[in-house]
């Protein structure tokens, strides 16, 4: 029992001094390296490594790679450094977004010694104040975003974060050549609630779309309807230029043939004898039985003054023919023979007696 109760007779302070003991006595800290070469006055360096050596506890030099001579017992081998490209595991961390939302991150880190001599001597540890380096400038690049922008803008939060600890460990004799992020994990909740977001976002896609598909349908059929129209009227415009260039064409000619004969037949017939007193008696005809027809179109009727005297009504029509022919007459009577104006009396004492007999 009391051999087993001796250990822990040993006091924290102590045992906190004998930590510290320890870590004097113990050999200097090898970085990205097993172990330190030891000094037999030649040494072989290999390619892409710098060793630093320290003179009588004073930094002398650094090896260059290949062969190198040193003095046993005061030259000592401090510190190996590789100038090869270090790749480093950031561990996960928690983020917090601009939204108020907590992220879990993690990355990798591209490493490499451009000075042996400020990696050796500037930071105790490079590597841990990288990684720590990494992580907090991380936290505080996601600080100013948004969860949507987080995903959208990794590749200039990448760069973000290889510049702000370019400029930290500038002294230090490294630089980082890229971060990326390798993981983003989300809260469950949030998870949900972003594929319902996205799954709403398709909807509307899926909505937008058919909608456009609709309205593409209609304009399409709009523009052929609005073509067919078109045609048709193209088409039936051409159809009656045919039929007005054709069949109406033929048939006016023929009117206007027809009618020029009938007027020529009727000024040949008028030349003859006793052709005047036809005349007259025509228009007298066509007169009353137009004012017997007068009462038929419209309900409004204008009648003259002596609508029963009809003698007077065809005299007064034989009157405004002989007014209209009265030239005409002027111009025949000089060649008419003597012997055809008194053919004329005849007709108009028949004249004369109809109107009589009428009346």
């Amino acid at each position: 029992a009391s051999s087993r109760s001796q250990p822990c007779s040993i006091s924290f302070p102590q045992h906190s001094q004998q930590l510290k003991r320890a870590a004097r006595l113990a050999p200097a800290p090898c970085r990205w390296n097993s172990g330190l070469p030891m000094n037999i006055g030649v040494l072989f360096v290999p390619q892409q490594e710098a060793w630093v050596v320290e003179r009588m506890g004073k930094f002398h030099r650094i090896l260059e790679p290949g062969l190198n001579f040193l003095i046993p017992l005061l030259d000592r081998i401090r510190y190996v450094q590789s100038l090869k490209e270090i790749v480093i595991n950031v561990p996960e961390q928690s983020a917090v977004t601009l939204d108020n939302v907590t992220l879990q991150i993690d990355g990798v880190l591209y490493l490499r010694v451009m000075d042996p001599y400020k990696a050796s001597y500037g930071v105790e540890d490079p590597e841990y104040a990288v990684t720590q380096l990494a992580q907090t400038t991380m936290r505080s690049e996601l600080g100013k975003l948004s969860l949507d922008r987080v995903f959208r803008e990794r590749e200039s939060l990448n760069a973000s974060i290889v510049d702000a600890i370019n400029q930290a460990s500038d002294c230090w004799g490294i630089r980082c050549l890229r971060y990326e992020i390798k993981d983003i994990h989300v809260p469950p909740r949030v998870k949900e609630s972003m594929q319902m977001q996205v799954e709403a976002e398709r909807r509307k896609r899926a909505t937008v779309l058919e909608s456009e598909g609709t309205r593409e349908s209609a304009i399409n059929v709009a523009e052929g309807q609005k073509q067919a129209q078109i045609l048709a009227s193209e088409a039936e415009k051409a159809e009656q230029i045919n039929k007005a260039a054709g069949r109406e064409a033929n048939a006016m000619l023929v009117k206007a043939r027809a009618k020029a004969e009938a007027i020529q037949l009727l000024a040949a017939a008028l030349s003859q004898q006793h052709g005047n007193a036809a005349a007259s008696l025509s228009v007298a005809e066509q007169y009353v039985n137009a004012f017997s027809k007068i009462a038929k179109d419209s309900n409004t009727v204008l009648l003259p003054a002596n609508t029963g005297d009809v003698t007077n009504m065809v005299a007064q029509a034989l009157g405004i023919y002989t007014t209209l022919t009265k030239p005409q007459a002027v111009k025949t009577q000089d060649e008419i023979p003597p012997a055809q104006e008194d053919s004329r009396s005849p007709a108009t004492e028949m004249l004369k007696a109809e109107q009589g007999s009428s009346s």
